[in-house]
């Protein structure tokens, strides 16, 4: 390791010099840098959904709710959850937006008297609804708009208790899902223009401000497109973690982030954005001696979006033929060494309503492939392209985030496979702040993108396949639906398993989405990821969940061992 490197030097130095003294190992540790594969295009919470944004907030920015390890509802900011059967969570008589009659629900809240943002302000019920304020705006462009647009009202009883109103009674009430807070204090100035918000907020202009940051670290200094360190809040009331500093650095080459973990630079790989598990693998069988590494299965969901607005993508035939022309198996199996399973839909085995009942499987089938592109129109041309009655060849862009050597082998390998059936594939990559910052979030592919989706437990696709989550100009890129994925009946289903409360109705519901989701396929599903997480033999207290909340939401209860 460099660090190591740097102390024998330190020792040689001290010898020559006549006993200097010698930082001893235990100091060195009151650091740790971390490497990841990407740097977030912002750090406000409610901006962009990008991963790397998730794992530092973990550390930094604590919410009112999460899901655990059990992958249940848990308080971070609030003292306890609320229910129908203790009272205080209450129904009463509300409308959707269209005026059809439904349960609403009243939550009361309490948050922490021991919870502070890093400059000393207590984090109270003004910090709440000026978030509301913020994600129910129109201008705003939130990339989960409608955890704010669904509350009616936020009743304030004092400094820290509150009362939610919600037109809907969700499956999901107890919990907060994605509503972030933000610091009231500091962030009213930025919002006086909504629409220029995502630009003005100080998560993006001073993002060092200690006020930001609520959770045991505050953000104390950024290279952009490198790295952020993060130091400890002064005023975390919570356990105290155990490293003064955590750095963490964006190595967007997976190669790269392999060789600076062996000489040192770094000292641990995250699994939430690591390496693949075929490289993990590999390196475990070099440097079990050195590092642990985990395998964690769970709902990341890797596929390839599309791009619904392309008329070529637009036939559901050649979509079909997308995923019949390409042996995923093989994939899995070669790649992976099966440890990726291959996806039907977007839903995991795991999660308890994923269902194969009724649900179209695509197996590697060439010819069906071939057969349904020449119903489509797609005869092959002269130089074993297929072209339209236009004339106009069938090449399809392929993009995904630069650097990511696994991402890129994939995507190699199916423009090999949609090849030999006619179809040509033009790559075309990015690093992942602009790919997911720009290109995806303001739908900007013209093909398909690929990357995953990380999830919560039984994760409604409202965001992702809604209508209505269509991002636009109009509506300032809000929503995640980037693929332009517009049914009426998925709309329908998503609208009513949201308040269904009855566990086995809920379940049937979920079945018409997957089996809906696997006929049109507004995305080519690939497999299902595991994380691998590589660690120093010193580290201990990393716990993977399996979902969307990353390990940093317990870096307090990171240690160096004994």
């Amino acid at each position: 390791m460099i660090r190591h490197r740097t102390l024998h030097f330190l020792s040689l130095i001290a010898v020559l010099c006549g006993g200097l003294p010698v930082p001893s190992a235990m100091a060195a540790r009151d650091s740790l840098t971390i490497g990841i594969t990407q740097y977030p295009g912002t750090l406000n919470p409610m901006i962009d959904s990008m991963l790397a944004k998730t794992y530092v907030h973990g550390a930094t920015q604590r919410q009112i709710t999460i899901e655990g390890h059990d992958w249940t509802p848990i308080c971070q900011l609030c003292v306890k959850l609320p229910s129908l059967k203790d009272g205080d969570a209450e129904r009463f008589p509300s409308t959707t937006e269209a005026g059809d009659p439904v349960d609403g629900v009243r939550k009361t809240y309490t948050l922490r008297d021991d919870a502070f943002w890093a400059d000393g302000t207590p984090v109270t019920t003004d910090d709440v609804v000026f978030a509301w304020k913020v994600g129910r705006h129109p201008d705003t462009g939130v990339a989960n708009f409608r955890a704010y647009k669904d509350v009616l009202d936020i009743e304030v009883h004092g400094p820290k208790r509150f009362t939610m109103v919600e037109r809907k009674l969700d499956y999901r009430y107890p919990s907060m899902g994605d509503f972030q807070v933000l610091p009231a204090h500091l962030e009213g100035p930025s919002f006086e223009v909504p629409r220029e918000y995502r630009h003005r907020t100080l998560y993006q202009t001073d993002p060092t401000n200690p006020g930001l940051w609520n959770g045991p670290y505050r953000v104390a200094a950024i290279e952009t497109g490198s790295k952020l360190v993060l130091a400890r809040n002064p005023h975390w009331k919570g356990p105290q973690p155990a490293f003064e500093r955590i750095e963490i650095r964006a190595i967007e080459n997976t190669s790269a982030l392999e060789a600076n973990l062996l000489s040192g630079s770094i000292d641990m790989i995250a699994g939430e954005l690591g390496l693949d598990i075929d490289q993990a693998i590999a390196f475990e069988k070099r440097n079990a001696d050195r590092f642990t590494v985990l395998y964690q299965p769970g709902l990341i969901y890797e596929h390839m979006d599309v791009m619904l607005d392309n008329p070529f993508l637009a036939d559901r035939r050649v979509r079909q033929a997308l995923i019949l022309a390409i042996d995923r198996q093989a994939i899995s199996d070669r790649l992976f060494a099966g440890k990726q399973p291959v996806a039907n839909t977007s839903v995991h085995p795991l999660d308890w309503v994923n269902t194969t009942d009724g649900v179209p499987t695509y197996g590697y089938e060439p010819d069906r492939a071939k057969a349904l592109l020449d119903d489509a129109g797609w005869k092959i041309g002269p130089k074993g392209v297929r072209v339209n009655a236009k004339g106009e060849p069938l090449t399809l862009e392929l993009m995904t985030t630069a650097g990511n050597r696994t991402r890129e082998l994939v995507e190699q390998v199916i423009a090999d496979y949609w090849k030999r059936v006619g179809i040509e594939t033009r790559i075309r990559n990015e690093p992942a702040r602009v790919f997911f910052g720009e290109t995806v979030s303001k739908r900007k592919f013209t093909g398909l993108a690929l990357f995953a989706w990380l999830s919560a437990p039984e994760s409604l696709p409202r965001t992702t396949l809604h209508s209505e989550s269509i991002p636009t100009d109009a509506n300032n890129w809000a929503g995640q639906n980037n693929t332009g994925f517009r049914n009426a009946e998925m709309d329908r289903l998503i609208d009513a398993t949201e308040i269904e409360l009855d566990r086995d109705k809920r379940k049937a519901l979920w079945a018409d989405m997957q089996r809906i989701y696997a006929t049109e396929l507004p995305a080519i599903p690939l497999y299902f990821r595991a994380e691998s997480y590589v660690m120093p033999k010193w580290l201990t207290g990393v716990r993977p969940t399996g979902h969307k909340y990353s390990t940093t939401n317990w870096i307090e209860d990171w240690k160096v061992a004994e």
